[in-house]
């Protein structure tokens, strides 16, 4: 799958974890030069306390676009190391470059 805002892969990977309907891509499939990150947090009451990053793209930012658990609790913890997307990001299934959807739900 692909992540993909403003026509740029910000994230791909084979290996996606869907947690609630949202699919959450492994810390090291992000391209790292588009990521800040943020100041904002919020809080799951299941799975913890999130952190966000901010997507810069040929001069654009799309704010705290992302959120991973640093720490997340322990029913939460396949998604430790992971990050999902929402606000405008395409999710592509690589295999079905047709077939896309934007992540809309909020994590609040």
């Amino acid at each position: 799958m692909k992540a993909i805002w403003d026509d740029t892969i910000l994230a791909e990977s084979d290996d996606i974890i869907t947690v609630e309907g949202n699919a959450y891509f492994p810390m090291d499939s992000l391209k790292k030069e588009y990521f800040d990150q943020s100041k904002s947090m919020s809080l799951c009451l299941w799975k913890g306390k999130a952190s966000y990053f901010s997507v810069i793209v040929n001069g654009k930012t799309n704010k705290d676009c992302a959120w991973y658990y640093p720490k997340p609790s322990f029913l939460a913890k396949k998604v430790k190391n992971r990050v999902a997307f929402w606000k405008g990001v395409q999710l592509v299934n690589r295999n079905n470059p047709n077939c896309c959807y934007e992540q809309s739900n909020a994590i609040f």
